[in-house]
């Protein structure tokens, strides 16, 4: 027990004195807003933090150019823990999400654990994953998994910014797509019976997909958009593009939902005469797994580090949105709970959520999930028996399912 007080201790002090460099690093970070395969500043300023704190970085893997896996292995054999961190924004808003301090909670609470490690044994890494709020070949974490960097991984942690302190929550599947459709031109007064349009096939695709949510589950959600439908009134479109994003409570139904659209698709280029593509324009994300007994470790930690009670609603949440963690969460034990940034209410890719990212309680958030996040890690490695039953528990989890 002194040994792990210390230990306690030791993290305590590192995060607390580094602190004022990852708020710095935060709102710098909070500055330079990009988008997936774009976060060039803000992945190179975490690699470059990382470096400093010892780990050894490889940057442009899994597929993604401003992807990075951060490593630091103790000569003590141990568990190996995964830290992933998020640094993307969403187009045109900024960092509405907080991706700024997801990041930052991250790279702070691996090398808080890496001043004990040599001690307890093991393996530390960060993966740095583009993309997490969709965009080109966005959701990289999709990659990482098929890519194979959690095949001998133990266990993944995590922390998001919101409104309060929460336990994991439920994240949907989703499939984003596009579809496509190819007819021919024509003057669509003079010459109406020469031309084929693409829009027309386009138009009956949703009016099929409006159809068929009669008959799906109600945990299915669909929504798109028209991202190209003709360029003058009087032309019968030979082009015409959509982009839908599918969603439902797991991977199988999905797969279901993903098949019945596409029939919709078909059945429109048969009955207009046009031809179509359709498929993901970026990786599919998968529903995230819940390992209850992995979310107690991190909220027994919350409880003994006074966090106020009002801002805590560690319930069980269902959610409506999607987050590639899911991805994660279907291979090795995941954790991604919420630390609260913000007194009053904010939703996500807000204006208000964005405000409150680089507001005073939202760096000093970093203090918090860093901390957290490290003891929660600290004790996967001193206690085997307790991430045996975690790993169990996710197995459990796994086969039933959402």
């Amino acid at each position: 027990m002194a040994a792990r007080s210390k230990r306690d201790t030791t993290i305590q002090t590192f995060v607390r004195e580094r602190l004022p460099q990852y708020k710095e690093l935060a709102l710098a970070i909070h500055r330079h807003p990009e988008t997936s395969n774009h976060e060039d500043y803000s992945s190179d300023v975490l690699i470059a933090q990382l470096q400093k704190e010892g780990f050894a970085v490889k940057k442009d893997v899994a597929g993604h150019p401003t992807g990075f896996e951060a490593c630091y292995k103790a000569e003590k054999k141990g568990p190996i823990l995964v830290f992933l961190a998020e640094y993307d924004a969403l187009a045109g808003i900024g960092h509405a999400c907080g991706h700024n301090l997801f990041g930052t909670y991250s790279v702070l609470a691996a090398s808080a654990l890496k001043e004990v490690i040599d001690k307890v044994g093991g393996e530390i890494r960060v993966y740095g994953t583009p993309g997490e709020e969709g965009g080109e070949n966005g959701s990289a974490k999709g990659s990482f998994v098929r890519e194979g960097y959690f095949k001998d991984v133990d266990a993944a942690l995590c922390v998001h910014p919101g409104y309060r302190y929460t336990k994991t929550s439920h994240g949907l599947a989703c499939d984003p797509v596009d579809v496509k459709f190819y007819g021919v031109a024509s003057h669509a007064a003079g010459a109406p019976e020469k031309g084929v349009s693409a829009l027309e096939s386009l138009i009956q695709t949703f009016n099929g997909v409006n159809s068929l949510r009669l008959y799906l589950p109600k945990d299915v959600n669909i929504h798109g958009i028209i991202t190209e439908g003709g360029t003058a009134a009087n032309v019968i479109p030979e082009y015409a593009s959509g982009r839908f994003y599918l969603r439902a409570k797991n991977r199988p139904t999905l797969n279901d939902v993903y098949d019945k659209v596409e029939n919709v698709i078909k059945g429109a280029a048969i009955a207009v005469g046009t031809t179509y593509e359709f498929g993901r324009f970026q990786n599919a994300v998968d529903d995230v797994i819940i390992t209850p007994s992995f979310d107690e470790v991190f909220y027994q930690h919350a409880q003994e580090a006074g966090v106020p009670k009002e801002e805590c609603d560690f319930t069980a949440k269902e959610t409506f949105g999607s987050s590639d963690v899911g991805n994660v969460s279907q291979v090795v034990p995941t954790i991604q709970p919420n630390v609260s940034i913000a007194d009053d209410y904010i939703v996500n890719h807000s204006e208000e959520f964005k405000q409150a990212a680089c507001s005073e309680k939202g760096l000093n958030s970093i203090e918090v999930a860093a901390e957290l996040l490290a003891k929660t890690a600290l004790d996967l490695i001193e206690d085997p028996k307790l991430l045996k039953q975690i790993k169990e528990d996710h197995r459990v989890s796994l086969a039933k399912g959402n």
